[in-house]
């Protein structure tokens, strides 16, 4: 009888943890089960490019059926878990839920966006983690644009052309580097914004952007996004969000009207993330900030047959002495997932358990307008140099020959071409069919700040 392997979550560490173990396990021995909400891996060093319009939003995304040949795709989302039962509650994608049994679970769910208790920002922000929040950030950007440009008074129009990103790591950084570098290039087809001018802001409650390079890199960081023109806060926090502004204020700075008001009608809220609020219901052992506890070789602890990796678990990084856990990036869950897959196989006979050994390698900060920075190997670069080495790092790291090649022609399509401006907010999300539209709005749609406006008859 085969041994039954589920792997709860589909990103980095759940794919290359499946395609590993079709590799290491002999075809007939076990079954290989992944549950995850949608039906691809999305490669989130490009989500950046996706949301500034460089890349298609399908080239940033690898789709699970085509890549994973023997693994048994189950579209849902996880609920709990009876752990001494064996067994995972899952709810489908049509509605209904079931148990899927398991011999070996690997847990790797991932994270989802931290917020703070903050008046205003779930009703108005932006988040940066999917691919709907990269196109929704892109489209907001546009229609910004759009209606600032029918606006007669200046100082009304000032509030459509302010755009504040809050927390100023990866994310943080790329994505606003991006998009202002998009926004630079079609505010030409706006005469009114481009007589006007834009105001980006990045927010940072720490000393400094970007702490996970060093100092030196993310100094040099700070002076090309300045030299754009953009401002750069650090020690200052979001205390309120409207939707037509922002309270910005310094850290430790008391009083309820402590502050300054912004005008703005766009907030992307880039500051951390915490574990998938599903890992919680699983039974598993939790540290302090929700993540899943585990040992050097990623055995949940006190579970013989739970492996819990990425975001939602707390693997010891070899680099800190085992002391503190891996940094939440792409690189450890790609090796997380190949090491647990072959640990899995290793209990089920095949091999032997290893621990998690790996050490960062390097990183890349990808800053548009060719510029970046980078560290590999202790050895530091910056702008186009570093730009090519970080395109040529994950054309490398992307799977798939066919993926790659897409990432390629994207790229020089935008170097020769520029990119495009069209505005498609309400892409697949169509009018009712008795409306009667120009093929944009639907008779009568939200407008971005929340009221109701007619499209064109």
């Amino acid at each position: 009888m085969a041994w039954k392997v589920v792997i709860a979550g589909g990103g980095f560490g759940g794919f290359y943890a499946a395609r590993t173990l079709e590799r290491v396990l002999p075809r007939q021995t076990a079954r290989v089960s992944i549950v995850n909400d949608v039906n691809f891996m999305l490669y989130t060093p490009l989500l950046p490019g996706a949301a500034a319009g460089t890349l298609e939003p399908r080239h940033v995304v690898i789709p699970l059926r085509e890549q994973l040949h023997h693994t048994d795709l189950r579209l849902g989302t996880v609920l709990d878990a009876d752990l001494d039962g064996g067994h995972v509650r899952v709810q489908t994608l049509e509605g209904h839920e079931e148990e899927l049994r398991y011999d070996q679970l690997i847990v790797t769910l991932g994270a989802v966006s931290r917020t703070l208790p903050v008046p205003g920002l779930a009703e108005h922000a932006l988040g940066f983690k999917t691919l709907p929040d990269a196109i929704a950030m892109r489209n907001r950007l546009l229609q910004s644009l759009e209606a600032a440009e029918t606006l007669e008074d200046a100082a009304e129009r000032q509030g459509w052309l302010t755009f504040i990103f809050v927390g100023a790591g990866y994310a943080g950084l790329e994505g606003l580097a991006e998009l202002q570098d998009f926004a630079a290039d079609v505010i030409d087809l706006y005469p009114r914004c481009r007589t006007q001018g834009m105001r980006w802001i990045l927010v940072e409650a720490r000393d400094r952007v970007m702490p996970e390079i060093t100092a030196d890199l993310a100094e040099f960081a700070s002076r090309e996004l300045r030299g754009r023109g953009i401002e750069i806060r650090t020690r200052w926090t979001l205390r309120r969000l409207t939707a037509t502004d922002a309270t910005l204020a310094p850290v430790g700075a008391d009083g309820a009207h402590a502050g300054e008001v912004i005008p703005c009608r766009m907030l992307v809220w880039t500051a951390g993330v915490r574990p998938h609020p599903a890992t919680s219901h699983l039974g598993l052992p939790l540290d302090a900030n929700g993540r899943i506890v585990v040992d050097r070789t990623m055995r949940v602890q006190g579970r013989s047959n739970v492996w819990a990796i990425g975001d939602a678990a707390a693997v010891p990084d070899p680099a800190a002495g085992y002391r503190r856990p891996c940094p939440p990036t792409c690189q450890h869950a790609i090796r997380q997932g190949r090491l647990v897959a072959r640990n899995v196989a290793a209990e089920l006979g095949t091999g032997r358990v290893r621990p998690f050994r790996y050490r960062t390698k390097g990183v890349f900060v990808d800053m548009g307008q060719q510029q970046a920075v980078a560290t590999t190997m202790g050895i530091k670069w910056r702008g186009k140099l570093a730009w090519w080495l970080a395109r040529t790092y994950h054309l490398a790291m992307v799977p798939g020959f066919k993926r790659r090649a897409r990432l390629l022609v994207d790229w020089n399509v935008q170097l020769f071409f520029g990119r495009d401006s069209s505005e498609l907010g309400r892409l697949g999300h169509p009018g009712r069919l008795v409306d009667t539209t120009s093929g944009g709005l639907p008779a009568e749609v939200p407008a971005s700040d929340g009221a109701p406006r007619a499209a064109a008859r």
